[in-house]
């Protein structure tokens, strides 16, 4: 089969999983012997079928990138779920949290369970986190004065920080930010969803600095 004919990410199986492992066990620490029963129908790469939470999550541990992705929780914002499943698609070093500790994690599709999170009561204690990091931050709003995503470079060790959905990044973020960065629009909407938003930001980190030879 040539590589034009291989399946993509889309048509790996029905969705449901696998069944039960057919034949003699493997000796493997990283599976599970429970899915291995059972079968495995969690929300993981086929690469990743069977192995256990700890092992899966000690492997990405072997992966993730330098970037960093913060997201201000002061409304309960629904959309930190989906900001937390592309970090982990992207293998997002961690996402921080600022402001309310609980938030919808529908959005995520479990995919918190091997993503590091951590929490922050204010932006002022996340850029704190951010300087003795030596993560350069950088915030992602349509606001005056902005630069062009399309244009930036971004840093490798990279703290990128979004606002609620509606009123954007705060004062402090965009204070406390090396700089701030705006996505190219051109239809009739003033913006566009933050979760969104923050997909195509990390994506443009991954497009400069990731190993794309290391993708599934």
């Amino acid at each position: 089969m040539s590589d034009a004919e291989l399946p993509g990410p889309t048509e790996w199986g029905d969705g449901n999983g696998v069944g039960p492992w057919d034949g003699p066990l493997p000796d493997d620490p990283r599976l599970d012997p429970e899915l291995l029963r059972e079968g495995d129908s969690r929300n993981v790469v086929d690469a990743y079928r069977y192995w256990s939470r700890e092992a899966i999550i000690a492997d990405i541990d072997r992966r993730r990138h330098g970037l960093h992705v913060a997201i201000e929780n002061f409304g309960n914002d629904a959309n930190i779920g989906a900001v937390v499943r592309t970090a982990n698609a992207f293998a997002v070093h961690t996402v921080h949290i600022v402001g309310r500790r609980r938030w919808n994690r529908r959005g995520a599709m479990v995919t918190d369970r091997y993503q590091r999170l951590c929490h922050h009561d204010t932006t002022a204690e996340l850029l704190a986190f951010a300087a003795r990091a030596g993560l350069t931050v950088v915030a992602v709003d349509n606001v005056p004065g902005a630069t062009r995503l399309e244009h930036a470079a971004l840093p490798r060790d990279c703290l990128l920080i979004f606002g609620q959905e509606g009123p954007g990044i705060t004062a402090d973020a965009k204070d406390g930010a090396a700089s701030t960065v705006s996505i190219a629009q051109f239809g009739s909407t003033r913006s566009i969803n933050a979760a969104v938003a923050a997909g195509i930001a990390m994506h443009t980190w991954v497009v400069q600095h990731a190993d794309l030879s290391l993708a599934w």
